[in-house]
């Protein structure tokens, strides 16, 4: 076993995410910390913001809500502000990872931020993100770290239990791909509440969605796709700019 198991995560932690495909790691940041990096993203996306800035909901998002909704969200944040960058080589963030994955090298593969606004933030339909970024060794996986509170009338991840354990699924192409929602409801997931400085794990096989934020504050993430560096993309779909950097140990396949 490796010594980042001992570490970063406890024996029952570790049963957990295997068999239910994710896990929530309460107060991995202070909260203190996560304020710090919330105003460090906010004052980014007003940076950032333009009249050109394309909204990033989903197509098939729209068909769950009545009312119209928006987010704000982009990716590659680390080369916008170097708070990022500390933030995603984080022992604890990086330790957690390599535990959950098994190995010691935590690659990164992308960053990306999102705001949902109060009372109109956008849901994401059920999902994998392997069809995203397939790999032949299906180690990728998430963390979403949560900067301010995230309870369900937030628009909370919503995640269904178990459902890595049915390998890649096939998804509905049209606009980006989603699942099908009279075989995975999203109000039949389970709520994944958190609160600031709490972070979200779960393998790229886990089935996934997010509800609206009806609430009258945003909800604000940071989510960092991580794999083995030896886990090689069978199909080159999800370019960033940032991929291939090593998050916690060494690329063992890397040559000058």
């Amino acid at each position: 076993m490796l010594d980042t198991t001992v570490r970063y995560v406890t024996e029952d932690q570790l049963t957990s995410y295997h068999e239910d495909g994710y896990l929530l790691v309460k107060g991995l940041l202070e909260p203190e910390e996560a304020a710090m990096y919330r105003a460090e993203q906010h004052a980014l996306a007003r940076r950032l913001a333009s009249p050109d800035t394309a909204d990033p909901t989903w197509g098939s998002a729209r068909e769950l809500t009545d009312a119209p909704t928006t987010l704000s969200g982009w990716h590659d944040v680390q080369f916008y502000s170097a708070a990022f960058s500390r933030l995603i080589t984080d022992d604890r963030l990086t330790g957690v990872a390599a535990a959950l994955m098994g190995t010691p090298n935590v690659q990164l593969h992308h960053t990306k931020v999102f705001i949902k606004p109060p009372e109109n933030g956008s849901p994401f339909p059920m999902h994998q993100d392997h069809p995203f970024f397939p790999h032949s060794k299906h180690s990728v996986l998430a963390a979403i770290v949560h900067l301010d509170d995230a309870p369900e009338e937030r628009g909370c991840v919503r995640v269904v239990p178990g459902s890595h354990k049915l390998g890649p699924l096939e998804h509905l192409q049209d606009g980006l791909p989603h699942l099908a929602a009279d075989r995975f409801p999203i109000e039949a997931a389970v709520p994944v509440e958190a609160e600031a400085g709490d972070v979200l794990f779960f393998g790229y096989l886990t089935v996934h969605g997010s509800g609206v934020n009806v609430s009258s504050e945003a909800r604000t993430t940071l989510l960092v796709q991580m794999r083995d560096p030896q886990d090689k993309p069978t199909e080159d779909l999800h370019p960033s700019r940032g991929q291939g950097m090593m998050l916690r140990g060494i690329d063992p396949d890397a040559r000058a």
